[in-house]
């Protein structure tokens, strides 16, 4: 079991760094109209570049690991299909319940995860957080948008919502930064020195400039949401994320070993401990383009991240 106080010297920087953004938006420091630019050079080139990297230096095996994709897949699907049905109802619709539970069920993996356990665990540790990041943005999303659509909120039905996301997925850089990277490692292929230095560069920035514009992102969603908001209806949902779903990481991967699965314990506390991340903040982008209640999914993540602080540096003091 780890030390508290040396966990937190590791996770503190990480964020303070998030209230770094979050402080110079809400200030006025950083205008609102910087934010955009700040998300498009994470997403598309500094983030790319960090997952390519760790990608292309991770065996090829780990990268294809069926049992670490099937226990996180199988919890992602308990995880949406019981935010589901504990908040679905006359007050709340399809729309809605399915946005909280995708943020539920979706971890802030790709801008926090990756690089704060490779602090905290090693480089050995981005190879299942890339196979989570793959099934949160391929199956798990996906699955989401599409029960978005079942009481046919918008104007869009299931299919066509369907194929927005997949098209959305096709123009997300981060699954071909991915792919190209798992080929990489497959052929064994090194870039030409000056052009991996490059890369090293975007990717060394990824990191802070990611944790800083999340919470930059959280201030703007704060501030343009003017509407209030029950506790009750986002709360408890932020409380499962990063309760509920660790807890039944833990319990799904236990069970798996003990059945045989050829699941590691390593790979099991690096599962564990992303699925103690708070929610994906790009979750609160999605809800927007989809017409739910983006206030309540703000706030879930907004929660999440603040309590992360404590929930996840003891669920790391408790694993390492």
């Amino acid at each position: 079991m780890g030390s508290v106080l040396s966990v937190l010297l590791v996770t503190f920087p990480f964020f303070a760094l998030v209230l770094c953004g979050y402080l110079a938006a809400r200030r006025g420091v950083l205008p609102q109209p910087a934010i955009p630019g700040l998300n498009t050079f994470v997403l598309y080139f500094a983030l790319p570049c960090m997952l390519y990297r760790f990608g292309a230096s991770t065996p090829i095996a780990q990268l294809l690991d069926p049992a670490v994709a099937g226990v996180y897949l199988l919890c992602a699907l308990v995880m949406v299909t019981g935010t589901v049905l504990a908040t679905r109802g006359p007050r709340m619709g399809w729309n809605d319940a399915a946005f909280g539970a995708l943020v539920a069920a979706f971890p802030n993996t790709g801008f926090m995860g990756v690089p704060l356990l490779v602090a905290l665990l090693g480089a050995q540790s981005a190879g299942p957080a890339i196979v989570t990041i793959v099934v949160d943005m391929v199956i798990t999303t996906s699955l989401c948008i599409a029960l978005s659509r079942l009481d046919g909120a918008g104007t869009h039905g299931v299919g066509v919502a369907l194929r927005q996301a997949f098209r959305g997925m096709a123009t997300n850089p981060m699954p071909w930064a991915i792919g190209l990277g798992a080929l990489a490692s497959a052929l064994q292929v090194k870039l030409p020195g000056p052009v991996d230095k490059t890369v090293a560069m975007l990717a060394d920035a990824a990191s802070p400039v990611a944790l800083f514009t999340i919470g930059a992102v959280l201030a703007r969603s704060q501030m343009n949401q003017h509407e209030q908001v029950a506790v009750r209806d986002y709360v408890p949902v932020a409380l499962a994320k990063l309760l509920l779903h660790p807890l039944l990481v833990w319990g799904a991967g236990t069970a798996a070993i003990t059945l045989g699965v050829p699941l590691t314990p390593f790979a099991l506390t690096v599962l564990v401990l992303l699925a103690a991340l708070p929610s994906a903040s790009n979750v609160s982008l999605l809800a927007e383009k989809f017409g739910a209640n983006n206030g309540r999914v703000a706030r879930i993540i907004l929660v999440s991240t603040a309590l992360a602080f404590l929930s996840f540096s003891g669920a790391v003091a408790l694993l390492t």
